[in-house]
């Protein structure tokens, strides 16, 4: 007897297991709909960037190093003159010095022949003419990097207006492909959406121009160009008769 009402039991657990996972096949949505769709506006970049950099070299450490102070100092001078927060802002990056060696002597240690340093700084911000002005007036340093961004107040700008767009994009192409699979509409299940804004880099040929217009004291030549801010729009959308 406790044999058979064992062999009742597990039988009767694993009907009973069967009809969860049927239940659970069965429970699976149908006419689900995964798309995804884009959008994007072009955007005129309103913030320079423009870094600067200095090389020192010596046999003396602290003498290196001085030089370089000397050349940042100066350049940071000029900076401070019209420096305005969000329109021309001034920071120091990076500072490095770092010992040259020889071929190794007859101890076969390394032997430091000299030093070597540098050191860098990054003008920003939207008066593109008072920096534009400046790199022309910086001469203790040269331009490594010009570039161009987009500012957080101009991407956030349009980025409610490109998001709508997107949506839709989005609602329309689920409209027309529930209409093609026979279903009279769609019900939005579940959606995503993600901004951002395509910077791309400078032009490398652009520093050769800025490097001669520095050297006569000019003004830095410069062309904003465009960016692109996009939104996507994906999900899933239940197609309803």
């Amino acid at each position: 007897m406790q044999v058979r009402f064992a062999g009742s039991t597990g039988l009767a657990a694993a009907l009973l297991a069967f009809g969860v996972q049927a239940q659970s096949v069965s429970a699976q949505p149908s006419g689900v709909l995964n798309l995804s769709a884009a959008a994007s506006i072009e955007v005129t970049k309103d913030v320079l960037a423009v870094a600067f950099s200095v090389t020192r070299e010596g046999s003396d450490a602290q003498a290196v190093q001085g030089e370089l102070k000397h050349a940042l100092d100066a350049a940071l001078g000029e900076a401070r003159r019209i420096a305005k927060p969000g329109q021309v802002d001034a920071q120091t990056g990076n500072f490095s010095l770092y010992p040259r060696y020889a071929n190794p002597g007859k101890s076969g240690q390394p032997v430091i022949s000299g030093w070597q340093g540098s050191a860098e700084l990054i003008i920003q911000g939207k008066d593109i003419a008072a920096i534009a002005q400046l790199s022309g007036r910086i001469q203790t340093m040269t331009i490594a990097r010009v570039g161009y961004t987009l500012s957080r107040e101009a991407r956030e700008k349009v980025e409610a207006d490109v998001t709508a767009q997107a949506i839709t994009r989005w609602r329309a192409k689920a409209a027309s492909l529930s209409q093609q699979f026979g279903y009279g509409g769609f019900v939005v299940r579940e959606v995503h959406v993600a901004t951002n804004d395509f910077q791309p880099q400078p032009v490398p040929m652009l520093m050769k121009a800025t490097r001669a217009a520095v050297a006569a004291e000019e003004a830095l030549p410069t062309e904003a160009g465009k960016g692109e801010v996009s939104a996507t729009v994906s999900g899933s959308a239940q197609m309803i008769r």
